[in-house]
């Protein structure tokens, strides 16, 4: 009797430790933002009867097309511990380049996407180099960068946007395969399961996480930093010249305003998805949410006819709640 009188109220506590752990391990994976993108799309669903359409589900994946491929390199970035602003403007720089060689260069189509690819993994070594070499912040280094790129993308035209492409290239983003699968998304599905098997399962995507947890240990343990940071821009870069393109497709020209701001919602995706802007924290899949919660959220409110300024305002607060649920995660952590 006395035995079990003993072990009846350690059951209690050890039930509510449970409940407890449960709750702290979905609120630090992917588990919570995926239940705030259902409530999202049930209270859609409610608001407006054209949410839920094939038509509208097709143009939401379309929209974050662009942002779900800014997205894979920028989490390997936050996952660093560092941030990249600057992807937008890199954008615009190769969407641009791959314009202005084409159409004025008198090059090749796919010679022109080869460039543009390529001018933006050189805008990422620029900013890799500031930070390892000169020891730049990189909010500053890529603050910088974008306004370098974005100046750029300006003078290549003098501002003027370049229209017109041959039918097959914008065929890249307009048509569906099994009905829904275009070659845009397509590439998009690839990089972000690239993107996972290489942070899950690869040694140079384990030691990214070291790195975001402490340089100095990391570098003590034999990684070596400097390059693995730098190669994280590199491939940040090129994933913006590669969105660019993607971009150029989908509209069927190149805009030097083109992308403006959109590194914001990049970050925010990544964040909501259950990266930590200090680093060592950041998963594909948790990004793969963020990017439908960011897609999903700014869909409804066009729907739902909301000003343009109002929607600046919404993902503002959806940025700052979401980097307040991951300090208040590092503080219970």
């Amino acid at each position: 009797m006395s035995t079990t009188t003993a072990a009846a109220p350690e059951a209690q506590p050890r039930d509510s430790h449970q409940v407890k752990d449960r709750l702290r391990r979905i609120g630090s994976g992917t588990g919570g933002p995926f239940i705030g993108l259902v409530v999202l799309c049930i209270a859609l669903f409610i608001a407006t009867p054209f949410f839920l359409t094939v038509n509208n589900l097709l143009n939401i994946l379309d929209q974050v097309t662009i942002l779900g491929i800014l997205a894979v390199g920028m989490t390997l970035v936050i996952v660093t511990g560092g941030i990249d602003l600057s992807v937008g403007s890199v954008l615009a720089l190769g969407t641009m380049i791959l314009g202005w060689t084409s159409h004025n260069g008198g090059w090749p189509l796919w010679l022109s996407i080869i460039a543009a690819v390529v001018v933006g993994g050189l805008c990422g070594l620029a900013s890799g180099l500031g930070i390892t070499l000169t020891k730049l912040p990189p909010f500053i280094a890529t603050l910088a960068m974008l306004s370098i790129a974005r100046g750029l993308a300006n003078v290549i035209t003098d501002g003027q946007q370049i229209v017109g492409y041959p039918d097959w290239f914008t065929a890249l983003s307009t048509q569906r395969y099994l009905g829904f699968l275009t070659v845009t998304t397509l590439v998009l599905i690839l990089l972000l399961a690239a993107g996972w098997a290489f942070l899950r399962y690869r040694p140079g995507g384990r030691a990214l996480y070291a790195i975001g947890g402490s340089q100095e240990v990391a570098r003590l343990a034999g990684i070596k930093v400097k390059k693995a940071t730098t190669s994280v821009y590199v491939i940040t870069g090129l994933l913006a010249g590669l969105a660019g393109v993607a971009l150029a497709a989908r509209l069927d020209s190149s805009q030097p305003s083109s992308a403006v701001g959109l590194e914001l919602d990049v970050i925010a995706a990544v964040v909501i998805g259950g990266a930590s802007l200090s680093g060592g924290v950041g998963k594909i899949p948790g990004t793969i949410v963020g990017v439908l919660i960011i897609g999903v959220l700014r869909n409804g409110l066009n729907l739902l006819s909301v000003s343009p300024f109002i929607q600046q305002v919404v993902i503002g607060v959806v940025i700052a709640l979401a980097v307040m649920v991951d300090v208040l995660r590092r503080r219970s952590a």
